[in-house]
């Protein structure tokens, strides 16, 4: 056995397939290590809080190599880093707190959203009331909102406030484009470009006497992280580590189980005959008629889509499948052997025979089939992802490729959504395919050419 594996060696297959299945195997180590499952569950369901900083349906920012121009990414600027406070006493038992929160634009494109987000500590009751400013690089002062009522926090949606486009220069209807472009140009919103420079958002408010104003500005961009993000604003960059560890669990866990299973179970079988024998023949039959998606499909829509539950559901539906007859014609073949004889003649026990004389016979071919399975399983599970029966819960590559789907993710141009899980699932179906060939050359002695 050990002679035969030191041959892989010699195929160039054999050893693209372990360095494939080698990274694999590290990413998978790393995202469980970095992100622990309950985190990567939680990160995944999102939720407030946990991505409102990161822009909508954003692209990697790999696709600046691509465009030739620099996109945006997101600006975040707050009274606690790089804005200005300042608060003065005024009459009636208040204060004026005028805050300005300045950033540098340079990006080529505009950016997607801008959102205020507003804090008022007091022990009043009486509503926070504040007005928001827009400061352009020639030192325009642009109103955005006047006397607005707030309680204890407020988030402004800047770029969904159809009061600004009023303010806004001809030709335009985003604010978020309206706000970076000329003034003084009056052109067609897709023919505008961003003028960069130093912008600012001023924001003036009156608060009770004692009490505390802070804000934050969240200029969102175009591009986000090595992945990109999707229509919740999660970072894909999640989904994609875990998608392999989960996807090796699923695939290894599944060919492992199947093959041993099946493997033991037809050697004993073949071995004992007779209404053991004939029992297992019918249970391949019927299984083997049995259709294996559509009940996967029921149970996902009817009972549980955990992916361990459709998992123990894969492994009981595989056991007696088309794999039982061809280890059972192989078990037939070795029962007739004279060794299998010599050891029927000095006395030894039927499990004996089974386990120390007939299985380890025909092992060397079990390496290679469960090897090429894996795939088959890996994408058994993106496939019910994709259809939308997966586990809701849990990042995986065929639960992206749904999301993408449902959101129509390739008609508005956003490939990155598919592309990135889908070549990652096709390349993990090559490291296995491509080592199991290799696997099989060496074992099976009919395809041996070394």
């Amino acid at each position: 056995m050990l002679q035969r594996l030191k041959t892989l060696q010699r195929y160039p297959s054999a050893i693209i397939g372990i360095v494939v299945l080698a990274m694999l195997l590290t990413v998978s180590i790393y995202a469980v290590i970095a992100i622990p499952y309950g985190e990567a569950i939680r990160l995944w369901r999102g939720g407030p809080g946990v991505w409102d900083d990161n822009p909508r349906n954003a692209a990697p920012v790999w696709f600046d190599w691509f465009t030739g121009d620099k996109l945006p990414r997101t600006i975040i600027v707050s009274t606690a880093d790089a804005g200005v406070k300042r608060v003065e006493p005024i009459a009636g038992g208040k204060s004026r707190v005028e805050i300005t929160l300045p950033f540098t634009y340079n990006y080529d494109r505009f950016p997607s959203e801008l959102i205020l987000n507003s804090e008022a500590v007091s022990e009043s009751s009486t509503r926070t009331r504040f007005s928001v400013f827009w400061r352009t690089p020639a030192g325009d002062m642009v109103p955005l909102a006047t006397n607005r009522a707030m309680r204890a926090t407020d988030n402004y949606y800047i770029s969904q406030d159809l009061n600004v486009s009023s303010q806004l220069p001809a030709g335009t209807a985003r604010p978020e484009v309206g706000l970076f472009s000329d003034y003084a140009v009056s052109a067609p919103e897709k023919e505008r470009t961003p003028v960069k420079g130093n912008y600012a958002v001023v924001i003036q408010a009156e608060i009770p006497e004692g009490a505390d104003y802070n804000a934050r500005l969240v200029v969102y961009g175009t591009v986000h992280g090595v992945a990109g993000t999707d229509h919740r604003r999660r970072d894909l960059t999640v989904a994609l580590l875990w998608g392999a560890p989960l996807a090796l669990v699923f695939g290894l866990a599944a060919a492992v189980g199947t093959s041993l299973i099946t493997f033991v179970l037809s050697g004993i079988g073949t071995w004992y005959g007779g209404a053991l024998d004939a029992l297992f023949e019918r249970l391949t039959e019927i299984t083997m008629i049995i259709p294996f998606y559509p009940v996967l499909i029921m149970i996902g829509q009817f009972y549980n889509r955990s992916l361990w539950i459709m998992l123990g559901v894969t492994i009981a539906l595989s056991i007696f499948g088309g794999a039982m007859k061809t280890y059972r014609a192989m078990f037939l073949q070795a029962k007739e052997t004279p060794y299998i004889e010599a050891a029927r003649a000095y006395g030894a026990g039927n499990m004996r025979i089974v386990f120390r004389y007939l299985l380890p016979r025909i092992v060397p071919v079990l390496l290679p089939t469960f090897v090429t399975m894996v795939p088959s399983f890996v994408f058994l599970e993106a496939s019910i992802s994709v259809l939308g029966l997966g586990d809701p819960v849990l990042p995986t590559w065929g639960k992206i490729i749904n999301d993408a789907q449902t959101n129509d993710a390739l008609y508005k141009g956003m490939y990155y959504w598919v592309v990135e899980p889908a070549v990652l699932l096709m390349v993990t179906g090559f490291a296995f395919s491509m080592l199991g060939y290799a696997l099989d050359r060496v074992f099976n002695p009919r395809l041996r050419t070394v």
